[in-house]
């Protein structure tokens, strides 16, 4: 389970669980609230993220959350359609003006795409473990300092290569330092990950992203003027 947390002048004032297919921020504003992800506590499975937030005056509210209407599904289809939520940590690393980016595998689905490094959180594990171990395990590289700044979340109901799905992914972005940075070598073999490589800032324009990547330099303050997303 998630449970996000509103907090305003150290007094938590929203909680709930977050259900299948909600965002956060979304679930704040129906509830009366807006703000910003603090951090996120707990392992998976029982993890909380804090909010700072701020009473919302007006304005109108999210609709609620609506039944999977996937295109080219039936009513029955729908009907069953398993739901499934995958969280996952990544983190933005900077080091000398690069970033550290991974290429996706073929069998991702979305294959010569850069992402950011990180993956799925393991059973009772938390974040920032997370990201140590997927980081280490696509590019071999050792950081620390792993700090969240942004939660994006994606709900997508339809077909893909495995049957119909009903996918909610909840993806927790970080920063992380690399003191040391060496040439990345994947170590994951056969995983996801196909490349991994330090691309310069100022390069990051012939690269191409997906969608996540420009919210999480955002997010991490990093100038992102000509991230070029895949849509």
């Amino acid at each position: 389970m998630i449970t996000v947390v509103g907090v305003q002048g150290g007094r938590t004032v929203a909680a709930f669980a977050l259900g299948h297919g909600e965002d956060p921020l979304a679930g704040l504003r129906e509830r009366g609230w807006a703000g910003h992800a603090e951090r996120v506590e707990g392992v998976l499975g029982d993890l909380t993220l804090r909010y700072a937030v701020e009473a919302v005056v007006g304005g109108a509210r999210p609709p609620a959350l609506a039944d999977p209407q996937g295109p080219g599904l039936n009513a029955a289809e729908r009907r069953g359609v398993v739901p499934n939520q995958r969280v996952a940590a990544y983190a933005v690393v900077v080091a000398d003006d690069r970033v550290l980016l991974t290429q996706l595998a073929a069998r991702t689905g979305a294959g010569g795409r850069w992402n950011l490094p990180g993956g799925g959180l393991d059973p009772g594990e938390g974040p920032e473990e997370a990201v140590v171990r997927e980081v280490l395990e696509e590019t071999g590289q050792v950081v620390e300092d792993v700090r969240l700044v942004d939660v994006m979340t994606q709900h997508w109901v339809g077909r893909s290569p495995r049957g119909l799905e009903d996918y909610h992914a909840v993806r927790l972005l970080h920063t992380a330092r690399c003191p040391r940075p060496t040439l990345p070598v994947v170590h994951d073999v056969g995983g996801s990950t196909a490349d991994a490589r330090w691309v310069r800032l100022d390069e990051l324009g012939s690269v191409e992203v997906v969608a996540s990547v420009p919210v999480a330099l955002r997010a991490a303050g990093v100038a992102d003027l000509h991230v070029r997303p895949q849509s």
